[in-house]
């Protein structure tokens, strides 16, 4: 949803991206003592606005679930599998085609055991990922714990059968540490082991794990990143507001409600302010509405809409009738006496009072014509997990209608020139009818993928899309018409250029239907893997998913390395994925003149034995291949969260230009390349 009002109002405000460390997760772990030899062990926490855990009951496709891990138990066994604990919520996500489970706010996660020996001593920890709407994160909290079971010498040899001990043994064995040092081997060194938690490395790899936070500053306001979310979502409800303006439901009011207050105000001064004051109570009524669906949902249930699938029906059909309303089948319209009262009381009040409710009638009567834009932003806002999104939303749309009757205010003359009232309005309503109509699609697909019904697979959704867009092609130059349309109406130049517009893009679609990846559409479409004929081949793949070897294998070539944060679960990787390394100059970059290091921070591989290191001043365990890789970026470059790019001198491991995160715009994604090889050819 978040690229529905992006391609709608082709503009995107962005601001500058710095590489950044986040904690939005807050857990502690305890051990609760049961009745008889059984125990839990209780991992609890709170949880940032904005962020979410998922749990530990989800496919392993999908992002870092949590896990339980031991590493020591003696005097213990495990019962059971980790359980979530408290309000779990449950949302199809369309990037994963999966449903996703997760704790928002507070959650919790239980580990049961047995005690099989008087005297006990464990050590285990808890692996979890989080995410917002830009970024994932994961992480792990250790907790160790030792002292007297409650069962007494006897209970325990009753317990621990031959069967138990033969299993506990090698259950044992198989949590013992191998012998084989970590690769590389320059992570510890066994000769030094007052400081054997430090990672140690050799003086020619040393730059390589080198901290970069200082130099990367140097780079600091050359590198955009990040959708600027509100600047985003205020321009399209001013896009949507400039629509509104010219149907036939608001713009014959203009010059009516303008020649009003002029007529009765002697003082043209007067009339400017009492118009003026008009355009405001607009701006105030289209923001408390915007308020409303804030305070009534709140951010985080808007943000579950987006990937709910009962919630995406509704929002279809909801769209259909829209459509099916601007395309002339049926007025929507709210109760007349809701605005003849309105207007009544406009005419026995005086004052502000009197503007305001004059304001209040415009918003009633013009309904049928603002209503379905006004649903399909909030419904569009309303997935942007920001709780001023409705509110800005509607600030926008608000500012873009008033701004027509202030204006005229100020200079009547202007009125004599502005295009009289005729069917160009009624063609209006029936292209956003069209709009409308395909981004319901949109809606049905994201169900279609929850409940796997496998009716909108992507060459159906695309078959659907290149005939509703080569309808409106047809309609716009004059071969098709609805019951509102004039007969005699003719195609004029601006028809006949949107019409081209329209087919043109229904012709872009089709090689769509044998696999092409079609990147302007790629929010919207379902999955590739959807598609059953795909003749597409290419793309962009990493050469290494290790750090050291990628490194060596660049400076043998003499080429730069782009280092590739990511994570199998990380959505937003996904997406610039699809939307950036797909296209072709992306792609010749990537795979000739760089050497591509993609590092899963969440790759569950256990490293052939546990690191320990020093961070913070506080003693950190690598387990996997991916702590190992989130270690890292957190002291490499500071961040924690993925995607982050960052481009290295294969020689020093500094950096040449500054980081990229999360921003699909091709163009910059091409010049921070670019930049980056540049400064590599002259540092050689």
């Amino acid at each position: 949803m978040k690229k529905i009002l992006y391609t709608l109002s082709f503009l995107l405000a962005v601001v500058v991206a710095q590489a950044q460390m986040v904690e939005p997760v807050h857990f502690n772990a305890k051990l609760n003592m049961l009745s008889g030899d059984k125990a839990e062990i209780v991992f609890s926490g709170t949880i940032d606005p904005g962020w979410h855990v998922y749990s530990c009951d989800i496919n392993e496709d999908g992002p870092v679930k949590a896990s339980f891990h031991a590493e020591k138990l003696e005097g213990v066994e495990l019962v059971g599998a980790l359980k979530p604990l408290g309000q779990v919520k449950e949302n199809f996500d369309p990037i994963f085609g999966t449903k996703l489970r997760f704790f928002e706010n507070e959650g919790a996660f239980v580990q049961q055991i047995r005690f099989t020996k008087p005297h006990y001593k464990l050590s285990c920890y808890l692996e979890y990922g989080a995410c917002n709407n830009k970024m994932c994160t994961s992480s792990t909290i250790d907790f160790e714990h030792e002292g007297d079971a409650p069962i007494k010498q006897e209970e325990a040899k009753q317990q621990q059968t031959p069967e138990k001990a033969t299993d506990t043994k090698d259950n044992k064995e198989s949590l013992e540490t191998p012998e084989t040092p970590e690769t590389p081997e320059n992570l510890e060194n066994p000769e030094n082991p007052e400081n054997a938690d430090a990672p140690i490395l050799t003086e020619g790899e040393a730059d390589l794990w080198a901290p970069i936070v200082d130099d990367l500053k140097q780079y600091e306001g050359k590198t955009l990143d990040h959708h600027s979310t509100l600047w985003f979502i205020f321009l399209s409800g001013l896009l949507g507001g400039f629509l509104a303006i010219l149907t036939p439901c608001v713009w014959p009011i203009i010059p009516m409600t303008v020649s009003f207050f002029l007529k009765r105000n002697k003082e043209r001064r007067k009339a400017i302010r009492e118009a003026t004051t008009y355009g405001l109570s607009i701006v105030v009524i289209y923001v408390l509405l915007g308020l409303a669906v804030t305070l009534l949902f709140g951010a985080s249930a808007l943000n579950a809409l987006s990937t709910n699938a009962v919630f995406n029906i509704f929002f279809a059909l909801l769209l259909i009738v829209f459509a099916a309303s601007f395309f002339g089948a049926f007025e929507l319209r709210l109760p007349y006496s809701w605005s003849n009262k309105i207007d009544q009381k406009s005419e026995k009040t005086t004052g502000l009072l009197s503007i305001f409710l004059m304001a209040f009638t415009l918003t009633l009567v013009s309904f049928s014509c603002t209503g379905p834009i006004i649903g399909f932003l909030l419904v569009a806002v309303s997935t942007q997990s920001d709780i001023l999104g409705p509110t800005i939303g509607m600030l926008g749309f608000a500012i873009a209608l008033a701004i027509p009757f202030t204006l005229f205010a100020l200079f009547p003359s202007l009125l004599k020139s502005a295009p009289k009232s005729g069917g160009w309005m009624n063609t209006i309503k029936v292209v956003l009818g069209f709009i409308e109509l395909a981004f319901a699609l949109k809606f049905l697909s994201v169900a279609d993928l929850a409940y796997h019904w496998h009716l909108l697979d992507r060459e159906v959704f695309l078959s659907l899309w290149i005939v509703l867009f080569a309808l409106l092609g047809a309609y716009l130059l004059g071969w098709l018409k609805f019951p509102h349309d004039d007969d005699s109406h003719k195609t004029n130049v601006p028809q006949f250029f949107l019409g081209f517009v329209s087919l043109a893009f229904a012709v872009y679609m089709v090689p769509g239907l044998w696999g092409a990846p079609l990147k302007a559409i790629s929010a919207f479409s379902p999955p590739m893997y959807t598609q059953d004929f795909n003749l597409y081949q290419g793309g962009v793949e990493a050469k290494y998913t290790d750090y050291d070897l990628g490194m060596a294998a660049a400076k043998a070539e003499g080429k730069p390395v782009i280092v590739d944060f990511t994570g199998y679960g990380c959505v937003n990787c996904r997406k610039m994925e699809a939307a950036v390394w797909t296209d072709p100059k992306v792609q010749e970059l990537l795979n000739d003149k760089y050497v591509l290091i993609s590092l899963y921070v969440d790759d569950k591989t256990p490293l052939p034995q546990p690191i320990e290191v020093k961070e913070n001043g506080k003693t950190v365990k690598l387990r996997t291949v991916g702590d190992k890789w989130s270690y890292l970026e957190r002291t490499k470059i500071g961040a924690n969260t993925q995607p982050f790019y960052v481009l290295l001198d294969p020689n020093t491991g500094r950096p040449l230009n500054g980081l990229r995160s999360y921003n699909e715009d091709i163009d910059e994604y091409l010049e921070f390349l670019n930049t980056g090889l540049k400064n590599y050819k002259s540092a050689h």
